[in-house]
């Protein structure tokens, strides 16, 4: 029995699973468990309150020391995520207009299919108390959340991560439909770069006094970045938007469209020079 035991293969592959400020070492502990239990391994910590390592983690995690002992940790959401294509958000709560919603098993078949193609992906999970705020759930893809009793909605994080987790082994005993041709490949670009263009848009319309009145500037915030990160845009078309800002920085209101673009600057300070010469 104990060789046969020792032939089995360990499962560790899959999405990242990211906590973002877990308050108990137990409840970090029993979401490793969780992921070991369905193959899952990489656990990922955004600002945890009790800081890492963690005694009681580890000791919740009941010998899931693959997943524990590859933990790590980061102080912002946005770098936890910085190097995935693709995230899912876990909420019980409805976002009014902020993205499409998928229920465990069709989020699992979209993380399967893009894990599969080479993206990286993730799961959010948020505080014990109030999961994630509408700016975390703002960096995500997609929102995911699970079919419970309306009269008793609330889950632990253990049981959350536990059901995605299930729902992810799974879709992986499935063998699928295959289709007689595909779409074009397309994948998502990193978060950094996304994240890139949200500062880079922020400052431009800051500057041309779009946060009107100030007060809403934050769900002004929130909603452009909503909509930004719908589509899931690759690198080459977040290039493209960054170069559409650029050319808006170059404009001035008080001169021709496109003076400011440094060639034609550089035209017309050698046409005043050479205005000033003739005046001499």
């Amino acid at each position: 029995m104990a060789g046969t035991a020792r032939e089995k293969r360990l499962i560790a592959e899959g999405p990242a699973i990211i906590l973002v400020e877990p308050q108990l070492g137990e409840n970090i502990g029993m979401v490793a468990r969780a992921m070991a239990n369905f193959g899952l391994s990489e656990l990922r910590l955004v600002n945890p309150r009790d800081g890492w390592p963690n005694e009681k983690a580890s000791a919740a995690a009941s010998k899931a020391d693959h997943v524990i002992d590859k933990v790590q940790v980061f102080a912002t959401l946005e770098e936890a995520i910085a190097d995935l294509n693709y995230v899912f958000a876990t909420t019980a709560r409805e976002r009014y207009g902020f993205k499409p919603v998928r229920g465990p098993v069709s989020a699992a078949r979209e993380l399967r299919g893009r894990f599969s193609a080479g993206e990286g992906v993730g799961v959010l999970f948020g505080r014990e108390r109030f999961g994630l705020n509408n700016e975390e759930v703002a960096l995500a893809d997609e929102i995911v959340t699970f079919p419970v009793n309306p009269a008793f909605a609330s889950l632990n994080i253990a049981q959350a991560v536990l059901l995605m987790s299930y729902e992810w082994l799974k879709s992986g005993m499935d063998e699928g439909e295959e289709l007689p041709f595909a779409g074009p490949e397309f994948t998502p670009a990193p978060k950094f770069v996304l994240t890139g263009l949200f500062d880079h848009l922020e400052a431009a319309l800051e500057a041309r006094g779009y946060f009107r009145p100030p007060q809403k500037k934050a769900k002004m915030v929130d909603n452009l970045r909503a909509v930004l990160t719908r589509p899931g845009f690759d690198a080459s078309e977040l290039s493209l938007l960054r170069g559409v800002v650029n050319a808006l920085d170059y404009y001035s209101p008080k001169e021709p469209r496109g003076s400011g673009y440094p060639e034609r600057k550089a035209q017309a300070d050698g046409e005043a020079a050479a205005h000033r010469e003739t005046e001499d």
